[in-house]
C-alpha cells in the first residue's frame, strides 16, 4: 500500500492555475470523482502486453550487443519494468514525459515510441529518432511528448520543472514526469528541482526509481535518510510504493497526476524495486550479494502479472508470443537500414528558427478515452 504524506508549500502558488477545458478533457470534478484508477481487463491486457514487449526489447538488445550489432554498451532494466510502464500509463496525452532513462524504455513504448526505430537508434543506424548520432540510451520522442535524456543525472528533473513551470504560467491543464534514480537524490540538481517545485507548486510528477544502487554504491552508503522522507523539507508531498507491482505505480502516478492538476504542486513517488542485471551489459555486477539478488527473483514484475492475470483467465502466453513475432520483423527490418552518412554528422545539431512544439504521445489507458471523458 502506498503512504501519501501531504506537505504544505511555504509561500502561496505564483501564476494562473489551470484552465478547465483545455488540452486533458476531463474537468476537475470528474476527475476528482474517477480518482480510483479503475482499470479494465483490456487496461491491464495492455499494461501486461508493454511489461512483455520491454523485457523482450533489451533481451535482444543484451544479445545484439554481444554480437558486436550495438555499439558501446547495452542497458537494460530487468526487474524495473513495472515502474516506466505504471508510470507512463498513467499520463494523459498531452502530458510530457522529461524524461525516461537508462532503464524507462517501457515509457517509449506507452507513448508509441515505434520499435522499429527503437532497434535502428540501438544499432546506430539512420533511424527517425536520432539519426544515428547518438548513444543508444539517449534518445527521445518529441513527435510524442517524450523529451531526450543526458547522462549527467538528475539534470532531466530541472528540465521537467521547467516545462511545468510553463504549463502553469499558461494555464494548460497537464503535467510533467521525471524519471531519476536513488544516487540522483545526493546531487545539488535534485535540491534545486525539488525547492523549485515545492515554493512554485509546479504540476510536476517526480518518480525515484529506487533499486538500491547507484551503479555500484549501496543506499546506506549515499544516505541516512530516504527520498521520500527528504520530499517534506521541500514542501513536496511524497509516496512510497512497490515498484514491482505495475498497478500499484500506476495508482500513485495517478494521484500524483490529479494532485498536480488540481492546483496541489508536486508529489513524489518512490518507487522501491532492484536492479537484476548490472548497470549495464559491461557490467557484470559482482559487487552484490548473490543472496539479495536471489530474495527479489521470486518478486519479479513480469512474473507476478503474468500470475495475476493467469488467474483471470488471460491467455498470457497467447500475448508472449505476438510480441516475439512483432519483435522478429521488427529486428529483421532494422538491420536493413543503412549506417548514417558521415557527412551529415553536425546538422542539426544546434536549433535553427523556431524550436519544434513537444507533440501528444498515446495515452492508452481507457481512462483518457473520449468515451470516459464525456
Amino acid at each position: 500500500m502506498a503512504t501519501l504524506t501531504r506537505a504544505e508549500s511555504p509561500t502561496p502558488a505564483a501564476g494562473p492555475r489551470p484552465k478547465a477545458g483545455a488540452p486533458d478533457a476531463a474537468a476537475p470534478d470528474a476527475e476528482a470523482a474517477a480518482s480510483d484508477p479503475a482499470l479494465t481487463p483490456d487496461d491491464r491486457l495492455a499494461l501486461y502486453r508493454f511489461l512483455v514487449q520491454m523485457r523482450a526489447i533489451e533481451e535482444r538488445g543484451v544479445a545484439l550487443y554481444k554480437q558486436g550489432k550495438v555499439p558501446g554498451s547495452f542497458y537494460d532494466g530487468r526487474g524495473q519494468e513495472a515502474i516506466s510502464v505504471g508510470a507512463t500509463f498513467a499520463l494523459g496525452p498531452d502530458d510530457v514525459v522529461c524524461s525516461p532513462l537508462i532503464r524507462d524504455l517501457g515509457a517509449h513504448l506507452v507513448r508509441g515510441t515505434d520499435v522499429t526505430e527503437i532497434l535502428r537508434h540501438y544499432m546506430g543506424r539512420q533511424n527517425a529518432l536520432s539519426h544515428g548520432r547518438e548513444g543508444n540510451v539517449h534518445f527521445g520522442d518529441r513527435a510524442r511528448g517524450v523529451v531526450g535524456m543526458v547522462s549527467m543525472l538528475p539534470d532531466m528533473m530541472v528540465v521537467a520543472v521547467g516545462l511545468a513551470m510553463a504549463f502553469r504560467m499558461r494555464g494548460e491543464r497537464r503535467v510533467a514526469l521525471s524519471f531519476f534514480g536513488d544516487g540522483a537524490t545526493s546531487r545539488g540538481d535534485w535540491h534545486e528541482a525539488m525547492n523549485w517545485a515545492g515554493v512554485r507548486k509546479e504540476p510536476v510528477v517526480f518518480v525515484c526509481e529506487n533499486n538500491g544502487l547507484a551503479y555500484s554504491t549501496p543506499s546506506d552508503r549515499q544516505f541516512v535518510v530516504g527520498p521520500a522522507e527528504r520530499a517534506a523539507g521541500y514542501g513536496v508531498a511524497s509516496t512510497t510504493v512497490d515498484g514491482n507491482d505495475v498497478e500499484a505505480v500506476h495508482a500513485a502516478v495517478h494521484a500524483a497526476r490529479l494532485r498536480a492538476l488540481a492546483g496541489d504542486g508536486p508529489t513524489l513517488v518512490e518507487a522501491r524495486t532492484m536492479r537484476m542485471h548490472g548497470h549495464g551489459a559491461h557490467d557484470d555486477q559482482r559487487y552484490v550479494d548473490p543472496e539479495l539478488l536471489a530474495s527479489w527473483t521470486p518478486k519479479d514484475p513480469l512474473t507476478r502479472y503474468d500470475a495475476r492475470l493467469t488467474e483471470q483467465g488471460v491467455d498470457t502466453a497467447a500475448v508472449r508470443e505476438r510480441v516475439a513475432a512483432e519483435l522478429e520483423q521488427a529486428v529483421t527490418v532494422a538491420l536493413t537500414a543503412p549506417l548514417p552518412d558521415p557527412a551529415v554528422a553536425t546538422s542539426d545539431v544546434f536549433c535553427a528558427g523556431e524550436p519544434a512544439t513537444l507533440g501528444r504521445g498515446d495515452a492508452p489507458w481507457s481512462f483518457h478515452s473520449p468515451e470516459a471523458a464525456a
